[in-house]
């Protein structure tokens, strides 16, 4: 396999689109029947009926509130929403398929998906959203193992999950970097979340299929990839992958491949059906749905503030900066834990960089990138703050502590590491603990006297080099462990410098 340096993806004709496949998990209950929409913690097989499994002599009765949110998810990304939607059967065999149908949408005979031709920036960049299409997930495959291994002897099969509600968001093939990919995988996940019709945290919630072609080869699906992290090594394995072949001038065929995350490569799975293979044709049972502007309108009026939208409110509203504004709107748990401080205790510039520089140090990484695994391991949702004992109301009197003077920002630190471990309130810690700051000129003149004993090679340099005052004040903040308090302590050390001469 040929190493990737890089700027290797600047190689010509990668082409790279995506199938983005979102559970609507804010709906009660399933697509077209009445069973939960919530399947996780269930016994297998215990959240099915007859309808979610294709029995004979069923009818299928499409959910309203999921063709709103669909509708929202169309708007949001800028799509142009058809007066009339309307569902196809996909015809396919395959184990967690119980009707081995699908219904889904199909614009080969016109315009039927929910939303189509639209567009989403992310950086300086833009991708065109291909269509936005309502369909139903297929049930899951539970391994022998309880992930994906291909070496399983068995594989069992939970339908739990069959006739979950799905938007499925098709890209064009607009993406030559896995880089770009995971970028815009991120916003797409800030979107959902700020709409409310998907809990990304919930593993499982959303799943990714990538497709890749290099010069005008043939397309390889990538399915089965746990994370946008792995989505993005996945692409960049295939790529390399694709560019070796093309070098010993070996055929790249049309195939579907599993992303192996154990051993990091793609192994093949299936050869790739074509459109003709799926043999659509329009649901017989489910009648063309009218939906029309005044539809339209309406729904635009129920949407909640989108991403950019905060962001811009952010900036306007709080004062913050660009940079941190982003940072807080791409996740929207982050968001609504900033403006909950803020109401306990107006800070926001304070507030937003305590949470921007210090509290995300403590994040799982992992978290703030939805969970896009498609395997069986269980579905639980998880938080961003998940094994930390924090909550607004902490930061919001951390900052109230720093704006009075009470404490300094590196007795801030050390309360910071303290509460997210204990759930205790900083003045609590404050009581208990010896971190006040230290104003009292006869203490900090001993450790300063301390550290002008211990740093003569630099006081010998001060008059040519006026940074030593600075490195000196460092010294004593270490040595009062970050509690003296810096203006005086820099003044008594001027004083001091100034009385050498």
């Amino acid at each position: 396999m040929v190493l990737m340096k890089q700027g290797d993806n600047e190689y010509p004709g990668i082409k790279i689109g995506l199938e983005i496949h979102c559970q609507l998990t804010g709906l009660q209950s399933k697509l077209f029947c009445s069973c939960f929409c919530n399947y996780h913690g269930l016994e297998p097989n215990g959240n099915i009926c007859p309808i979610c499994c294709g029995l004979p002599g069923t009818l299928p009765l499409l959910n309203k509130t999921a063709v709103e949110s669909a509708c929202m998810v169309s708007l949001a990304l800028d799509c142009k929403i058809p007066d009339n939607i309307t569902f196809y059967r996909k015809n396919y065999f395959y184990p967690d398929l119980p009707k081995n149908f699908q219904l889904t949408q199909y614009n080969a005979y016109g315009i039927t998906s929910i939303g189509v031709g639209g567009s989403l920036k992310y950086g300086e960049k833009t991708s065109r959203i291909r269509r936005i299409q309502l369909e139903e997930d297929p049930g899951r495959l539970v391994y022998e193992s309880g992930g994906i291994d291909f070496s399983s002897s068995y594989t069992l099969i939970d339908y739990n999950r069959a006739g979950i509600s799905l938007v499925e968001i098709v890209t064009e093939p607009d993406f030559t970097d896995p880089k770009d990919v995971r970028v815009f995988l991120n916003k797409i996940t800030s979107i959902i979340e700020h709409l409310g019709v998907c809990n990304t945290k919930r593993q499982g919630s959303v799943r990714c299929d990538a497709n890749i072609s290099i010069q005008g080869g043939k397309r390889v699906e990538i399915k089965n990839v746990g994370s946008f992290k792995e989505v993005e090594k996945a692409l960049n394995y295939e790529i390399a992958r694709q560019k070796t072949m093309s070098m010993h001038d070996i055929k790249v065929l049309a195939e579907t491949r599993d992303w192996d995350d154990a051993r990091k490569v793609t192994k093949q799975s299936r050869a790739k059906e074509e459109e003709q293979d799926y043999r659509y044709f329009p649901e017989p049972d489910i009648p063309t749905i009218l939906l029309g502007e005044e539809y339209v309108s309406s729904i635009r009026k129920k949407m909640p503030e989108l991403p950019y939208e905060r962001k811009n409110r952010f900036i306007a509203y709080y004062e913050l900066s660009d940079h941190i504004s982003q940072v807080l709107i791409d996740n929207k748990e982050l968001a609504d834990f900033f403006e909950s401080a803020v109401k306990i205790y107006s800070s926001p510039k304070e507030i937003a960089n305590w949470i921007v520089t210090e509290l995300l140090r403590y994040t799982d990484d992992d978290i703030t990138e939805a969970k896009i695994d498609s395997s069986s391991i269980p579905n639980q949702s998880s938080s961003l703050f998940a094994g930390l004992k924090i909550d607004p109301n902490q930061i919001a009197e951390l900052a109230i502590l720093i704006d009075r003077n009470t404490i300094n920002r590196n007795t801030a630190k050390i309360i910071l590491t303290q509460i997210i471990k204990t759930g205790e309130m900083p003045s609590q810690v404050l009581a208990r603990t010896d971190v006040l700051k230290i104003e009292d000129k006869i203490i900090i003149s001993e450790a300063v006297e301390s550290v002008f004993k211990a740093e003569k090679s630099a006081i010998r340099d001060a008059k040519n080099n006026p940074n030593v005052a600075n490195f000196l004040l460092g010294k004593v903040m270490k040595l009062t462990k970050g509690r003296a308090d810096p203006k005086i302590t820099l003044n008594l050390i001027k004083t001091k410098l100034d009385g050498l001469d």
